[in-house]
């Protein structure tokens, strides 16, 4: 069941008076090292790709400096990162494609950070949002999930989370929106073990399962009934069972 629109405004002042100025988890210090980092932390942590960054960035941070490294020059640099040697070569395009489109700037169109190698809507999104100032909201693993188990805004895919939390998240929320929502999935309402009984949303949510004894009984197997026979069937034990009283009399 969706959030209420007054218990949703409620849960958003609740976030935004807990961190009123909330901050992603990766190290940058521009415009195009947040395009780098964002680019790289799919599929693994914050706390991977800052160990790749703090390499990389004070020997190359712009486009041209890092192109000029070429694939197996950042290769190095990206061991920590998962699925390293897709992302360095992905890293080269995009700086590529910066020098020779772009002239070296992060683009501030949709359609233009998205043809980025490496890039995908996410990514777009973050630094639309945290470049750009725009309302975007970005929808990753834990948002996906926030959104869907709260009723925050239920959906399929991603991207029916995005345009359902576009359309219900409240104006005044929507530029912090996505890093609430980030910073709260990671820590509380994780995957396996939520937070319920220290969730400052907790009452605000529907989320049914909120004590440990409901989801103690959430994970609890399901009892298998026995199939209920139809009227007048005859189970196969009754057939042996007649079976066995023919051959009695037979050989009576």
């Amino acid at each position: 069941m969706p959030v209420h629109p007054a218990a949703r405004r409620a849960l958003f002042r609740r976030l935004q008076a807990a961190n009123p100025q909330p901050r992603g988890e990766l190290e940058y210090s521009s415009p195009f090292e947040l395009l780098v980092a964002v680019m790289l932390s799919a599929h693994t942590t914050d706390k991977s790709v800052n160990a790749a960054t703090r390499k990389l960035f004070p020997l190359a941070n712009t486009p041209q400096a890092i192109l000029a490294l070429g694939v197996e020059g950042v290769k190095p640099y990206l061991k920590s990162v998962g699925l390293y040697n897709v992302k360095s070569q992905n890293l080269i395009g995009l700086c590529r494609q910066l020098v020779q489109h772009h002239g070296g700037k992060v683009p501030a169109d949709r359609a233009a950070l998205e043809a980025l190698p490496g890039v995908g809507r996410k990514t777009a999104s973050i630094i639309l949002n945290i470049v750009f100032g725009e309302n975007a909201i970005a929808v990753d693993t834990h948002i996906f999930r926030l959104a869907n188990r709260t009723g925050l805004a239920p959906g399929k895919t991603p991207l029916a989370v995005e345009r359902a939390l576009a359309a219900t998240t409240p104006e005044e929320f929507k530029r912090d929106a996505h890093h609430w929502l980030l910073l709260h999935g990671r820590y509380v309402c994780t995957a396996r073990a939520p937070a319920c009984p220290t969730c400052l949303i907790a009452d605000l949510c529907e989320y049914p399962y909120k004590s440990q004894a409901d989801a103690d009984r959430e994970r609890r197997p399901r009892e298998r009934l026995p199939k209920r026979r139809k009227p007048g069937a005859r189970t196969g034990s009754s057939r042996a069972q007649r079976g066995r009283a023919k051959s009695r009399s037979a050989a009576g």
